[in-house]
C-alpha cells in the first residue's frame, strides 16, 4: 500500500528534504509541501492524505491547531508532529489535539520512517528523546488494574475495540469500559495523553510502547 504525506513546514531545507526522501521512496507518495498550517489544513481537506508531517510552530496556524481540526471534523489523516521542541507542554498540547505520533526533527530518517508505518498501523509513536522531559512526575494517579493497563498497552499498537475483545476473550463493551476507567483514572481525554501519562510514571515503559508486534503476529491471550 502505497502511503499518501503532506509535508507542513515552515523552513524550506525542512520541507525540500522530506520531499526528496518521500519521492525516492516507492511506499510513499508526497501529497503537498506547504509553508504554513493555513495552506495545510486547506490540502488536508482537499486530498485527505494518509499522512501529515506537522511542524508545531508554522506562519497563520500552527501543527497543533491543524491537528485539532483533523481530530474534530473526523478526518482520515494521521497527525504526527515533527519538530525541534520537546517541552512537555507542546508534547500535551499536540497528544491533546489529537497527534499520533511526535518525532523530533534530529531524529534519524529511519526512526521517522518507522514512525509513519506505526502511525499507519494505527499505533502510536513518541520520540523516545522525548521521555527525557517527563522527570517531574506530579502527583502519581490512581492505579491501574492488571487488565486496564493491558488493554492501554495493546490499543497503542494500533488494534481495534473488536480486535482487543478477541485477543483477550472479552466484549467489546468490556473493553471500552477499561478504556474510560483508564482516562477517569488519569485524567486525560484519549489514548495519546493516556499513554504519555502512563509513561510519565512507568506503568508503561518506552520499549513496550515502541514494540511494533502486529495483531498477525500477536499470540491470542484465550
Amino acid at each position: 500500500m502505497t502511503i499518501s504525506i503532506v509535508i507542513a513546514d515552515d523552513h524550506p531545507l525542512t520541507r525540500s528534504g522530506l520531499s526528496e526522501w518521500i519521492k525516492r521512496n516507492e511506499n510513499f507518495m508526497l501529497s503537498a509541501e506547504v509553508e504554513d498550517g493555513a495552506e495545510a489544513w486547506r490540502v488536508i481537506q482537499r486530498d485527505r492524505p494518509d499522512i501529515a508531517l506537522l511542524d508545531i510552530q508554522m506562519p497563520i496556524e500552527t501543527g497543533i491547531s491543524v491537528a485539532q481540526k483533523i481530530k474534530e471534523h473526523g478526518l482520515p489523516t494521521r497527525p504526527i508532529m515533527l519538530t525541534s521542541f520537546n517541552a512537555q507542554p507542546y508534547v500535551m498540547a499536540s497528544l491533546r489535539a489529537g497527534a499520533m505520533g511526535f518525532v523530533l526533527k534530529t531524529t534519524a530518517i529511519r526512526e521517522l520512517e518507522i514512525a509513519i508505518r506505526q502511525v499507519m498501523s494505527g499505533g502510536f509513536y513518541l520520540d523516545s528523546r522525548v521521555a527525557g522531559i517527563l522527570g517531574d512526575r506530579g502527583a502519581m494517579p490512581e492505579t491501574l488494574s492488571a487488565r486496564e493497563r493491558e488493554v492501554l498497552l495493546i490499543t497503542s499498537k494500533g488494534f481495534s475495540i473488536k480486535e482487543i475483545a478477541s485477543r483477550l476473550c472479552i466484549t467489546e463493551r468490556t473493553v471500552q469500559a477499561h478504556l474510560t476507567s483508564v482516562y477517569s483514572k488519569f485524567g486525560c481525554r484519549g489514548k495519546g495523553e493516556a499513554l504519555l501519562v502512563a509513561l510519565k510514571f512507568g506503568i508503561i515503559t518506552l520499549d513496550e510502547l515502541l514494540d511494533g508486534t502486529s495483531l498477525d503476529e500477536a499470540e491470542a491471550l484465550c
